[in-house]
């Protein structure tokens, strides 16, 4: 369900669909520490490939930082491969080094190949094709110009580029903003002032653009301070813009929309861990997890749904433990449902817990690891656990996702107005259960 290469964790990435229709995956990778300094351990892509965007197989590094005096010679950060005619072309971030402050100077780079796999990737010359332009954007200390996302221009026969940028008019703390670029050859740019500039962001990242069906624009965006990526919607690239609230819970991060095998467009994200594999861990870079249906009800805020190409990973509806599972509850009044138990006295080590529009997990004791409070009283939860990896549905609705490290697999048990019930799950099929490595699926304990 969740991928990372074996040794390595996953960060911002990319994904291609190759006209066989096998999707590839780009992306940033690291060692497993403590510490992560990404200036010298995210210096190469990743690249995996699949053919249901849930089956993952690792095909080792893709491209790497540039030679000694490039602009990238310190790091390569989040890259966009577009189809350009029958090759593909790639706009990524470069690292130079750093400021006098010990600010990453970053800037955009150019990479051609004549493959449409995600392999066989060349530099466009040894210089930046776009930079920051000081008249709009911050181009030394807590500068940012990273994360480029290419598109056809829909008001030209060109092209546009969002990138995360820092808004050089306002205070650095809410300062976050999507620069925009055009171009007529997708090697000459012009920086325009910012596409959106909300002035409550510290940093919005991972920029993604997707026209919908009806030609009117889709933005999302990756918010620093939360942990979580908001959207947008504008009638045309040039806006106006109206900004439409939190899409992904806190926990998902850097998404990116594509075509499913089903033809509905859905959501990857990252998802992270934390440093130790225990609850106390500070969180980390991490996994690549599954897909979300992305739904658009016309003038309404889009959604993140459970995405029906899961449902042939399911077995069938037991009512034994099952460290990978999921199950379904009906809302009639405050329910805690009890999935992990602590050893040796059986007490509740993981509990997802809904009033009605207040949903949270806790963990031992009660710790409280994750909370969200419904826009609407929900009538339905649907509960997702791989290892120490939880989601919640709310009525369809992707609204919490957090990590638990605690307990071992127990009959899933709800409790409402002081009675008991057990819940039927269905047990998730891993694609890889026996990889035993860094990205392998935290088992947590199996006996009591």
């Amino acid at each position: 369900m969740r991928y990372a290469p074996p040794g390595l964790c996953v960060n911002d990435f990319a994904l291609l669909r190759d006209e066989d229709g096998t999707y590839a995956v780009l992306h940033l990778q690291g060692p497993w520490t403590t510490e992560f300094d990404h200036l010298r351990m995210e210096t190469s892509y990743g690249r995996a490939t699949s053919t249901d965007l849930v089956h993952w197989q690792p095909q080792g590094t893709a491209f790497g930082n540039g030679l000694p005096g490039r602009f990238d010679q310190q790091a390569v950060w989040t890259m966009h491969p577009i189809r350009h005619g029958d090759a593909m072309t790639m706009f990524y971030t470069g690292v130079f080094g750093l400021t006098p402050g010990g600010w990453p100077v970053q800037s955009v780079g150019l990479a051609y190949s004549d493959r449409t796999d995600g392999t066989g990737w060349r530099r466009h010359g040894t210089r930046p094709v776009v930079e920051a332009d000081p008249r709009w954007y911050r181009t030394s200390e807590k500068m940012a110009w990273r994360d480029p996302f290419v598109v056809r221009d829909d008001a030209s026969d060109g092209w546009v580029m969002v990138v995360c940028a820092s808004d050089a008019s306002l205070p650095v703390e809410v300062s976050g903003c999507v620069a925009l670029a055009t171009s007529a050859d997708l090697e000459h740019w012009t920086v325009h002032p910012p596409l959106i500039s909300p002035g409550d962001v510290d940093e919005l990242e991972c920029p993604v653009l997707e026209r919908l069906d009806d030609g009117s624009w889709l933005l999302l965006g990756s918010i620093g301070a939360t942990r979580g990526f908001e959207s947008w919607t504008a009638p045309s690239l040039r806006g106006p813009w109206t900004r439409r609230g939190p899409l992904g819970p806190a926990g998902a991060y850097a998404p990116r929309v594509i075509v499913a095998p089903d033809g509905s467009r859905v959501v990857l994200h990252t998802t992270p861990r934390r440093v130790g594999l225990t609850d106390s861990g500070e969180t980390c870079r991490g996994m690549l997890a599954q897909p979300k249906s992305l739904v658009m009800l016309d003038g309404s805020t889009p959604r993140l749904e459970w995405w029906p190409g899961l449902d042939v990973w399911l077995g069938e509806e037991t009512e034994h433990p099952a460290p990978h599972a999921v199950g379904d509850i009906g809302l009639t009044a405050p329910v805690d449902v009890i999935l992990r138990t602590d050893s040796p006295d059986g007490s509740p080590a993981l509990v997802v817990g809904c009033d009605g529009k207040n949903l949270w997990v806790t963990g031992p004791e009660g710790t409280r690891l994750g909370e969200t409070v419904l826009t609407e009283p929900a009538a339905t939860l649907r509960i997702l656990t791989i290892g120490e990896y939880v989601e919640v549905y709310a009525d369809g609705l992707f609204v919490l996702t957090t990590l638990c490290y605690s307990g071992h697999p127990a009959p899933w048990t709800a409790a409402t107005e002081g009675r008991e019930r057990t819940i039927p799950v269905r047990p998730i099929r891993l694609p890889d259960p026996h990889r035993d490595d860094a990205s392998a699926i935290w088992p947590g304990s199996t006996t009591p």
